[in-house]
């Protein structure tokens, strides 16, 4: 079930609800935005992973991964620093992150069969350096969360300020945070996240043409808490 190319999970995310009408932000209200929908994906894939050890999908598929790692690499983090992976779904990022030598992470989701998927996949990796706690970290990384909340049908507005907010508490100062984004663009994240975070680096993602124009399916970029 895992995707190994960029865009390939994060495909249900963008695809946009054909109900309702686009919000002030223009996104259309849609059930990828709610916690039981996520709660009924993760229970799914609990399952699956129980009845055939699968792990499910790779959000935005392997390169994302390796493309933050990479990053974290080259700007040489210190493998002893707290990361944060937002939204951990699976796990799969974090056992990644452990198996490149990172020792202090840690990550959150609000469905608890998410978190009871993570679990497993964790014990069966035999890993014992991921736990979790509230503050205080040196990485934080979001890879489609940011997205699913966007189409909440509730208030999306309302939760994306709650979610820069939460961000801002539990990330050092100075800390980086890390997005790959494919409902928006490099411009509306910068909107986004402009109280309290300044862009730090953009990284490459795949381009594609179309009529003549050329540009990008998916947004990753690096911002600073300042």
């Amino acid at each position: 079930m895992s995707s190994d190319a960029d865009g390939g999970s994060g495909a249900e995310v963008a695809a946009l609800s054909d109900k309702g009408s686009p919000g002030e932000d223009g996104f259309v209200p849609s059930a990828l935005g709610t916690r039981e929908h996520w709660d009924a994906v993760y229970e799914r894939e609990l399952q699956t992973f129980q009845e055939f050890g699968d792990t499910g999908e790779i959000w935005f598929g392997e390169e994302s991964m390796n493309r933050l790692i990479r990053w974290m690499q080259k700007h040489k983090i210190p493998l002893d620093a707290s990361v944060l992976d937002i939204g951990t779904g699976n796990g799969v990022f974090l056992v990644e992150l452990a198996k490149f030598g990172f020792s202090d992470i840690t990550g959150i989701d609000y469905s608890p069969s998410a978190i009871q998927l993570s679990g497993s996949v964790i014990e069966k990796e035999g890993l014992s350096n991921i736990k979790l706690k509230l503050s205080g970290f040196h990485i934080c990384i979001d890879k489609g969360t940011f997205d699913a909340i966007s189409l909440n049908p509730d208030n999306a507005i309302e939760k994306r300020k709650q979610y820069v907010k939460s961000l801002s508490r539990v990330l050092k100062v100075k800390g980086f945070f890390l997005i790959t984004s494919c409902n928006w663009t490099k411009e509306e994240l910068l909107n986004e996240f402009s109280e309290g975070f300044e862009l730090f680096e953009e990284l490459p993602t795949p381009k594609f043409s179309f009529g003549g124009r050329s540009g990008n399916s998916v947004a990753a970029l690096v911002f600073q808490k300042m």
